[in-house]
């Protein structure tokens, strides 16, 4: 960042419309608790996943109008995790509550442990890694909860999944960040290519969505492999990471 940038009024316009584009992440979340409520899950998946955009690309567009410098005086990355806990915690724990995803007995254990842990994963200093990777399991819990009501798995098989979720909140492995890339390779191409691979996947839950009951085994079999793919590069960057030139 240059030391003679000047700041002027149409900076200041761009830089209050990008926190103004985060903002609109708590718009999409309480739109999607009203549709949970009236129990219309297809529409509150749609909801939460126009959160995900908005959460995806905030940041490059904050940085691009350069929200740190003309307006210094609001917390992009306090504001960035607020929306998060919002969107990627409360409304899917809120989905578990309502549906019967889980056990019925048992909805309200499965919801506050997804609410207790992730409160402790957000408030962690090293939740984000200074090379840009979530440290232990990130709190995907509205991509959680997505699979979980496409699959129709056994309820007692969620609970097991979300409890061992919850307990790898703790595990220090490194999760890729799919919009910060900067240190998972060395190769400008690679790092483009995870970025263009998440927005397939991105592609893929949407197609699975829109045709739900049915299904297409292509878009599940590339779901499931970007799924392996990037827990297994995850774990390999935990293992050697990428040291900075």
């Amino acid at each position: 960042m240059t030391s003679d940038f000047s700041i002027t009024w149409h900076h200041r316009i761009l830089a209050w419309l990008a926190h103004l584009f985060t903002a609109s992440g708590a718009v999409f979340g309480l739109l999607a608790l009203d549709a949970l409520h009236r129990q219309k899950w297809g529409l509150a998946f749609w909801l939460m996943g126009f959160a995900i955009i908005v959460d995806s690309a905030d940041g490059v567009l904050a940085r691009l109008v350069r929200v740190k410098t003309v307006l210094p005086h609001i917390d992009g990355s306090l504001l960035d995790n607020l929306l998060d806990y919002l969107n990627y915690v409360m409304v899917p724990a809120f989905f578990l509550l309502l549906s019967d995803l889980l056990p019925a007995n048992w909805r309200l254990v499965g919801a506050g442990v997804i609410v207790l842990v992730s409160a402790f994963q957000f408030s962690q200093t090293e939740a984000k890694t200074d090379d840009h990777f979530f440290k232990g399991f990130p709190s995907y819990w509205n991509i959680v909860v997505f699979y979980l009501f496409l699959w129709q798995l056994p309820p007692p098989a969620n609970l097991a999944i979300i409890l061992l979720l919850a307990v790898l909140v703790f595990v220090p492995i490194k999760y890729a960040y799919p919009s910060r890339p900067d240190y998972l390779a060395r190769s400008r191409w690679l790092r483009g290519a995870f970025v263009l691979a998440t927005i397939l996947w991105g592609i893929a839950a949407a197609a699975l969505l829109w045709f739900h009951p049915a299904t297409s085994r292509f878009w599940v079999i590339y779901s499931i492999g970007y799924f392996v793919f990037y827990v297994l590069l995850s774990i390999y960057r935990t293992l050697v990471p990428l040291e900075k030139e």
